[in-house]
């Protein structure tokens, strides 16, 4: 077997031959999509062509399985691939070439994406991608379309298509760029008639794509191709100095992780706001040892006015990113900050001048003008996207495109697509219309959510309630391992999501779990740092946290018992809503805040003198902090009543001890199950709905005031308590 140094042969024999010819194109696909080296997230797609019974006529025809249209190699299934008759894929040619205004972007080309779905085989409802004909009209049973880093840098040079000969010799191809789609399939199909030693085509500033009769020679020529490309690159990039020298050697020096923490800790929520102007945006920070290098070099300026080559880039990473002109050796905080907002300003206007010198009279208005990368000297790279998964991708393109562009430069001179090219794939039609079929965003999207309490009982519902609403959640507990306990419920639901970016805890999903300790401001304040570094700031602050600390048999209660309740229930609150105030102001986003009071906050009781006065004092601080943080955050409480099952509050000694209290019959040896059920029905009992109150119950009032359904109310205390009428409201 073939050693390979930059690419991994992960090919099973036994495995592939257990599965049936689709199954083993989903293992093929799998494979190469796990590897950023051989494609990025939602890039590249790989076809089989397959002898299939016709349901409707029962003879063997041929039918091409192909990745369709928004899948992910790494990630796909079955259901994630299209299935067409190569038959009628291949007659579409004849309609094509007999229409008067075909050609490379016109209206015809464009038109036959939509008639591909006239050659669907079996129903298939996965829409097929516009790359099809790439596939159908390449004559071989296995088809590879790949974006390796190193392929893209060969398709990224100036002198392309010599270096493809140099290093590849007649049995690659080469194809100018040009944009996906038919006209692309055509022009690779008289390649591969004319010459029957081309075995692959470079596609100029794209990728390649590569060929075989066998499924696993199709997927080893993939990675031939690719480990070739990569040893041409690395050998020429090592006798100029290699890194060293790279992008015109170092400009400046990286600060230390903890500096880098630092800053990225204190910029992110205000550079959060500047870029959610049109839409909020979720970040993913990236500070690894190879953004580093660029951002410190002396051509990152130059590289990254050029902007990225490969399409499947700058979808995401927009025409270019933003470079901040920051000297992190010379140049404090401020400086940088007052930097980002000129090169915001400034790209802004750039933006709009692209758009209005390339636009067509077609053309779709004009997009978010923010950028979506964000490059800083000394500190990293902050990538935006619409939810967390978004913004590891769009942190793992810039990546990719620094590697081409290293490569790019080791081997020739690094060129850009035109701008105009670049405007007619952002701008694109039929990628306009795929937008707007896209189902609506869910309710919370874009948001991040802190739910303090998250480790059990109504705060672990709560992040659950919430997390199905869109929103990222941060489950924060005293306790560490109860807070990822649930963050990590949440992921197995969601799912982890796409893109493989994000240095340290900025590489998560969409929850994650930290500890703190809400009575100690300092504590607050580290956990709200890494809430930033994870997710680029926070939306809302839900806190559930609380005590109960019952009065001895005389009634009597320790002093430090009644400082103790209070801390958590008060105080805790009103350091969580001071030190996030910070944050909300720097963001200039709307939030909401939550806080927890009860229903014993307006019912005098024996035995919960603590308790219930530090709840009467939390109902005040919400309309206090309401006041406060207005207009920017609107700040209300909820007041359960009594909820028993599923509640850290209620033990098996307090259930016993309630039941006593209330001469409900119970047995010491009695299954806690059935002590807390009496007790929970006893408390039902005592409202007007008669039914016991869980914590799911108390979670929607929670999901309702973090929503914007109820976007005027602020100060106010919402009620869950089942109906109980002693409570009411005097």
């Amino acid at each position: 077997m073939k050693d390979y140094k930059y690419v991994n042969n992960l090919w099973d024999d036994a495995k592939a031959e257990s599965l049936d010819q689709v199954e083993k194109l989903v293992y093929r696909s799998n494979l190469l999509g796990q590897d950023q080296r051989i494609t990025n997230t939602g890039g590249g797609n790989t076809s089989n062509k397959l002898m299939e019974t016709d349901p409707l006529t029962g003879e063997e025809v041929e039918v091409l399985w192909v990745k369709g249209s928004g899948g992910d190699l790494r990630t796909s299934k079955r259901a994630n691939f299209s299935s067409l008759y190569q038959s009628k894929l291949l007659d579409m040619q004849k309609l094509y070439l007999g229409r008067a205004d075909k050609g490379l972007k016109t209206a015809a080309e464009d038109e036959m994406v939509a008639m591909a779905s006239h050659a669907t085989f079996n129903l298939n409802p996965r829409p097929s991608s516009i790359d099809t004909p790439l596939h159908s009209f390449i004559p071989a049973k296995y088809v590879d379309h790949m974006h390796p880093n190193a392929i893209i840098a060969i398709a990224a040079s100036q002198n392309c298509e010599k270096l493809t000969q140099e290093i590849f010799g007649g049995e690659m191809g080469y194809v100018p760029w040009m944009r996906p789609g038919f006209e692309l399939g055509l022009a690779m199909q008289d390649i591969c008639q004319k010459d029957a030693n081309v075995k692959s085509i470079m596609m100029g500033q794209h990728g390649f794509i590569s060929w075989d009769e066998n499924e696993k020679n199709c997927y080893l020529y993939t990675l031939d191709c690719i480990e070739k490309a990569s040893e041409f690159i690395e050998a020429k990039y090592e006798a100029k100095g290699g890194d060293a020298a790279a992008f015109g050697g170092a400009k400046c020096e990286s600060l230390d992780e903890a500096t880098r923490q630092s800053h990225f800790a204190a910029i992110l929520p205000w550079l959060r706001g500047q870029v959610s102007q049109q839409k909020r945006f979720v970040g993913t920070v990236q500070d690894d040892e190879k953004i580093l290098r660029f951002v410190n070099s002396n051509d990152a300026t130059r590289l990254a006015e050029l902007g990225t080559s490969c399409p499947d880039h700058f979808l995401r990473t927009k025409i270019k990113p933003l470079l901040v002109d920051w000297n992190p050796q010379t140049e404090d905080l401020a400086a940088l900050k007052t930097k980002i907002a000129s090169g915001i300003e400034e790209y802004r206007k750039d933006y709009e001048v692209y758009y209005n010198k390339c636009k067509r009279d077609t053309s779709p208005a004009m997009r978010d003008q923010n950028p979506t990368v964000v490059l800083i000297p000394g500190l990293g790279m902050i990538a935006w996207g619409k939810s967390k998964s978004e913004s590891r991708v769009t942190a793992e393109f810039y990546n990719c495109a620094v590697e081409v562009m290293r490569g790019a430069e080791a081997i020739d001179t690094y060129i850009s697509l035109p701008q105009q090219e670049a405007f007619d794939i952002e701008y694109w039609l039929l990628e306009e219309a795929k937008l707007k079929r896209m189902p609506a965003e869910d309710e919370l999207a874009r948001q991040t959510i802190i739910v303090v309490g998250a480790g059990s009982g109504i705060g672990k519902e709560t992040a659950h309630r919430i997390s199905k609403e869109g929103a990222n959640i941060v489950c924060v507990d005293m306790k560490l391992e109860t807070a990822e306990a649930t963050a990590k419920e949440i992921t197995d639901v969601l799912g982890q999501g796409i893109g493989v970016a994000g240095s340290g805890i900025s590489g998560c999903g969409p929850a994650i779990g930290l500890a703190a300790n809400i009575t100690d401001r300092a504590s607050v304040r580290a956990m709200l740092d890494q809430v930033a570094l994870a997710y680029g700031g926070f939306d809302s602050i839900v806190v559930t946290a609380g005590v109960f600390w019952p009065s001895d048999t005389s009634g009597h209660i320790p002093v430090d018992k009644w400082a103790f309740t209070f801390g958590v229930n008060v105080t805790g609150s009103y350091i969580v809503g001071d030190e996030a105030a910070t944050t909300w102001k720097e963001q200039g986003l709307q939030g909401q805040l939550v806080l927890t009071t009860s229903a014993n906050a307006v019912v005098a009781k024996k035995g919960s003198i603590a308790y219930d006065t530090s709840k009467a004092a939390a109902n005040h601080l919400v309309r206090e902090l309401a006041i406060e943080l207005a207009p920017t955050v609107r700040v209300n409480g909820v007041a359960p009543a009594t909820v028993v099952k599923g509640s850290a509050m209620f033990p098996r000694d307090r259930v016993i001890g309630s039941l006593a209290k209330y001469n409900i019959d119970y047995s010491e040896d009695e299954e806690t199950e059935s002590l807390t059920t009496k007790l929970a029905q006893f408390y039902a009992d005592r409202t007007l709905t008669k039914a016991p109150i869980t914590p799911a119950d108390q979670a929607e009032a929670y999901f309702l005031l973090v929503s914007q359904r109820l976007s005027k109310t602020t100060g106010q205390v919402v009620t869950v308590d089942g109906g109980l009428h002693e409570a009411f409201l005097r």
